[in-house]
């Protein structure tokens, strides 16, 4: 899985910026999901939800960096019934309390997402999965490309050739500050390549599930903490031989509360019916080719900055976002704010917004 990855920067989403070659080799291999949605466009909800199969409003972790409601389970305890191993590496937001989520905590992978480093090894790793005698679901858990952009080599992309979201204003700042961005998806697709090596090592290739995860979009303006899509929409590869067709792709809507449904309708296991989310195996054999009639959003902006609650609904063709304090201003203290912020590209943004030939509009 990875951090704040805005999914349209991958070559098999349509990037133009970098070749993921290693998360593309899924996809060649595996099936290419074009409307997966996060329901909450925060790092801690989004995994609440992935490990509970429930609605942030259901699972407590409705606001960045809550806890979750002590009276729920997880997938820790849905498959551990099962006899699995239930193991998680690298960025660990949503492990507590250890009651709802007693993942096995496998070192290796970088738990902090603003470490300005990022060095990881698979000994560990490679050691959890290769037993053959008990099954294991394990969770490794990128911190790129989350800020502060400070992993991989930037100076491999050409600021003034790159191709910018249309979402962002073009200014110099804005242009370097994305080519560290694109430095860190290069390293989180370095990483995918390795944890696949380490798994084929194993012996467990043909024997595994492999899940790519997006997480939710960008720490830009109109991505992450917001219900648009560049905040909400994410990306999901499944690799599955003998199973799904390669190289193959589906339009079905589907949401994070319905991969935990999903893993466990793959492990045997009855539909759990307290939760908000259902298997979408279905989908993935290539037995129907829709699911979700809607997906649903909800933003709150705390603690991030001043209240400015957000909810939204979208089918695969239309979206309503609401704004239920539409009258007050949205900023967030990371990358906005109502006056300039010196050194960032954001106060770069507002003084190229003083001569646009669209002020005022």
């Amino acid at each position: 899985m990875a951090d704040d990855l805005d999914s349209r920067q991958l070559s098999c989403y349509g990037g133009q910026n970098i070749k993921t070659k290693n998360i593309d080799a899924l996809a060649e291999t595996g099936l290419k999901f074009n409307k997966i949605y996060c329901s909450e466009a925060m790092c801690v909800p989004t995994r609440a939800t992935l490990f509970t199969g429930l609605y942030p409003v259901h699972h407590g972790s409705y606001q960045n960096h809550k806890g979750v409601y002590t009276n729920i389970q997880s997938i820790c305890q849905y498959l551990g019934k099962e006899g699995y191993r239930v193991g998680l590496t690298g960025k660990n937001h949503s492990t507590r309390p250890r009651s709802v989520f007693p993942f096995d905590i496998i070192k290796g992978f970088e738990p902090n997402c603003v470490s300005t480093t990022d060095a990881y090894f698979l000994d560990s790793v490679s050691a959890y999965i290769s037993p053959k005698d008990k099954p294991f679901c394990l969770f490794v858990m990128s911190i790129n490309p989350h800020k502060p952009w400070t992993v991989g080599d930037p100076s491999r992309f050409d600021p003034d050739k790159i191709k910018l979201p249309a979402d962002l204003v073009d200014t110099k700042m804005t242009r370097t500050d994305f080519c560290k961005y694109l430095a860190e998806i290069r390293e989180l697709d370095n990483q995918v390549g390795d944890v696949v090596k380490a798994l084929k090592a194993s012996g467990q290739e043909k024997n595994t599930i492999v899940i790519f995860l997006g997480e939710q979009g960008p720490q830009f303006p109109g991505g992450k903490w917001t219900n648009w899509d560049y905040g909400l929409k994410s990306s999901m590869i499944i690799k599955w031989d003998g199973v799904v067709t390669p190289g193959s792709e589906t339009e079905a809507l589907v949401q994070y509360e319905d991969i935990t449904p999903t893993l466990i309708d793959i492990a045997g296991v009855a539909p759990i019916r307290t939760l908000d989310g259902r298997s979408f195996l279905s989908v993935i054999q290539g037995k129907t080719k829709t699911f979700r009639q809607y997906a649903f959003g909800i933003h709150n902006n705390i603690p991030e900055d001043r209240a400015y609650p957000i909810r939204s609904i979208g089918d695969s063709r239309y979206k309503l976002i609401m704004n239920l304090t539409a009258q007050k201003d949205y900023f967030l203290k990371y990358i906005m704010a109502p006056k300039r912020i010196p050194g960032t590209y954001w106060e770069t943004w507002l003084k190229a917004a003083e001569s646009s030939p669209r002020r005022g509009h």
